[in-house]
């Protein structure tokens, strides 16, 4: 069985903030006199995102963000990832520093820094919690078409709270040249799957495992190629799938759809991108062929350039060999 670490990889699907180092996370959570967030288990997203939280609000001056996002150029080169799209959730840091545009700056002057170093494609899409208002979804916006590093836009946060509410900025931001990928059909069912691609105009979609749940949204993602990012060890360690062996990727792809493996929290999860991959693998006897045609999926449904998903899909081509 080949080595993972080769393997060239698409990173779709993680979160910048909890991509920070454990000697990181206890650094600031010494600065701010707070303890340091727990690992798990979960009991549910609610308690997640109230970790989360914690962890967030100790992100504060240019120099955290900054190195928050060279280390994670580092951490994804080491991991063999050849192109990431990190999300980063700006507007919300920087309405609670009080300058809209510092974190996202910083965080952007970091990624340059660390793809100069680490040889390592990176570009950025900024999320939004459904919870929060619509003005903010704007802001978010605002901020995207004012760097070039930022290809996309989209929701996250809690599934219970509807989409529709901000599809006129979302349609708008597609307008604008924006991409869109909405997290769904991770703790809500698949009916949140249907609207993120029907009402929210998705791309791609977040998560979205619970699509098994209704054959009518499989068909309508097989249809029109929306990919999902399936973070296979998050899902478990937030306790919305019992086990890793008992994870529907392999229903997703039996389906025929374009599924992506991504990790999503990898500071809960303890796994990087190439570990994720090894743990996909065992749990499902995937063959290397297997592996690698979940690589090159990753690839196509990046927001890459073309010379870079070519040079990807040649990539697993040379690692089989």
């Amino acid at each position: 069985m080949r080595d993972l670490v080769g393997l060239p990889k698409a990173h779709l699907h993680v979160h910048l903030e909890s991509t920070a180092r454990p000697g990181l996370v206890a650094e600031l959570a010494g600065r701010e006199g707070v303890a340091v967030p727990s690992r798990g288990p979960f009991r549910g997203f609610r308690e997640f995102a109230d970790r989360n939280s914690v962890l967030r609000g100790c992100l504060r001056s240019p120099e955290d963000f900054r190195r928050l996002a060279v280390e994670f150029c580092a951490d994804e080169a080491a991991q063999g990832t050849r192109y990431a799209e990190v999300t980063f959730t700006a507007a919300s840091h920087g309405e609670r520093l009080g300058d809209l545009g510092m974190p996202l700056a910083a965080v952007i002057a970091g990624l340059r820094e660390g793809q100069r170093a680490h040889g390592i494609v990176v570009r950025v899409l900024l999320d939004h919690s459904r919870r929060q208002s619509v003005a903010r979804l704007e802001r978010t916006v605002e901020l995207a078409l004012a760097h070039e590093e930022v290809v996309g836009v989209g929701l996250a946060g809690d599934e219970a709270y509807p989409l529709a509410p901000f599809a006129g900025v979302l349609r708008e931001a597609r307008a604008a040249g924006l991409r869109l990928v909405h997290h769904a059909g991770e703790s809500a069912e698949a009916a949140s799957v249907r609207e993120a691609v029907e009402v929210g105009g998705a791309e791609r979609v977040g998560h979205g495992f619970r699509a098994l749940e209704d054959p009518s949204v499989v068909a309508l993602l097989r249809e029109r190629g929306v990919a999902v990012e399936v973070c296979v060890s998050s899902n478990v360690a937030l306790g919305l799938v019992a086990s890793v062996e008992r994870h529907p990727l392999p229903g997703l792809v039996a389906a025929g759809l374009v599924v992506t493996v991504n990790t999503d929290v990898p500071d809960v999860t303890g796994r990087g991108l190439a570990a994720e991959y090894a743990v996909v693998r065992s749990a499902f006897g995937l063959s290397d062929a297997e592996v690698a045609g979940l690589a090159v999926a990753a690839a196509g449904a990046s927001f890459a350039p073309g010379v870079v998903r070519d040079g990807l899909t040649r990539g697993a081509g040379r690692w089989l060999g």
